[in-house]
């Protein structure tokens, strides 16, 4: 009888440990992998200088090596200009108010998690600078016709910012002017003729064209 319940419980035992040798050679589940993420860039180089009634237009380039939608901001934003969130753009037109300088103009691109920078920069704004036009000429002595003139009254300066369309007019009622100065003149090319009239109001025909660029 002792022989045999030995015999059981030896049995019983090594049911136990089989049971517990099976469970130690389970699968380990896989770790969990994270991917670092990509940062974004940004790049573009802004205008500085602007004049007073000029458009502003800046859009930098930016990209995501992770494809991760993007946004912007600024900081120092100049007063005239307008931003846009979306594409980082910085747009807008000074006006005489606006001249004068801002300076540590930031723009920041982000994916949510890291974000870039351009590095700082500053707009200036300057008033335009009017220019002008100086014009000689010899007095006419002789009508079309190849007699001589008489009744010299005066001049006329047709002039304009196209040479087909002359639209402004200054009349010059003095017969002894050879010289005559055009001020105030905005930044363009600049197209002048001339004419003389008599004391009858005869008006000759228009001399050659002649141009300036101012500014």
């Amino acid at each position: 009888m002792q022989l045999r319940f030995g015999c059981l419980a030896i049995l019983f035992t090594t049911l136990i440990l089989g049971g517990c040798f099976f469970e130690d050679w389970k699968t380990p589940a896989d770790p969990v992998v994270t991917q670092p993420n990509g940062k974004p860039t940004i790049s573009g180089v802004p205008p500085t200088l602007i004049r007073v009634g000029e458009a502003y237009d800046f859009r930098p380039s930016a990209s995501d090596p992770d494809g991760d939608a993007l946004s912007f901001s600024i900081a120092n934003k100049p007063v005239w200009a307008n931003f846009n969130a979306a594409t980082g753009g910085l747009s807008g037109t000074p006006r005489d108010a606006d001249v004068g300088m801002t300076a540590q103009v930031l723009i920041t691109v982000s994916d949510g998690k890291d974000q870039a920078a351009l590095e700082r920069f500053s707009v200036t704004v300057n008033q335009i600078s009017l220019g002008s036009a100086t014009l000689s000429w010899q007095p006419p002595t002789q009508n079309a016709d190849g007699t001589v003139l008489t009744g010299l009254r005066g001049y006329r300066i047709y002039y304009g910012r196209s040479a087909g369309a002359l639209d402004q007019v200054l009349m010059l009622d003095n017969p002894g002017l050879t010289r005559y100065v055009i001020e105030n003149l905005s930044p363009a090319t600049w197209y002048f003729a001339m004419t003389a009239y008599n004391s009858q109001g005869a008006e000759s025909t228009r001399s050659t064209t002649a141009s300036k660029t101012v500014g």
